[in-house]
């Protein structure tokens, strides 16, 4: 996986720069949104993503080992292991559907009525997620933004 180098200072300590080493890879983040819509074995995400086992097996490895899912043995015989969202990777979600929107918003494909649309699953109203300053209540995105220097 191309991750994001962390040998240049100012890359060292950018939130964003230190994500990306963990989700530079589309696979990975393919994986946790299937994860948050209740996929956990290694079967069900091969067979959702088309992924070859190889992959599957480093980018399920990689979301281990930096804390996003924990494995959890389901089968002795065969031995066989389950994946389940930590806190880490259940607070990816709210990025997953504000990099949907984008997408939605950008990115079209020629059938846009084959893009999936993602329902709260208690309403069924679909999600059309916005992001707000918690402590302004202002709309990330309205404003020019500049870097705080410490």
């Amino acid at each position: 996986m191309a991750k994001v180098p962390l040998d240049k200072p100012s890359l060292a300590v950018c939130p964003i720069a230190r994500s990306l080493s963990v989700f530079g890879d589309s696979w990975c983040m393919l994986i946790l949104r299937d994860a948050h819509m209740g996929l956990t074995r290694f079967d069900e995400f091969r067979s959702s993503l088309g992924i070859s086992p190889s992959m599957l097996t480093k980018r399920l490895a990689t979301l281990v080992d930096q804390g996003l899912f924990e494995k959890k043995r389901y089968s002795e015989l065969p031995p066989r292991e389950e994946y389940l969202l930590t806190q880490s990777g259940q607070d990816i979600l709210p990025v997953l559907f504000v990099l949907g929107a984008w997408g939605r918003a950008h990115k079209l494909c020629e059938e846009e009525r084959q893009m999936p649309v993602f329902v709260d699953s208690e309403t069924g109203v679909e999600i059309e997620p916005i992001v707000i300053d918690k402590i302004t209540g202002i709309e990330i995105g309205k404003r020019a933004i500049k870097q705080k220097n410490s």
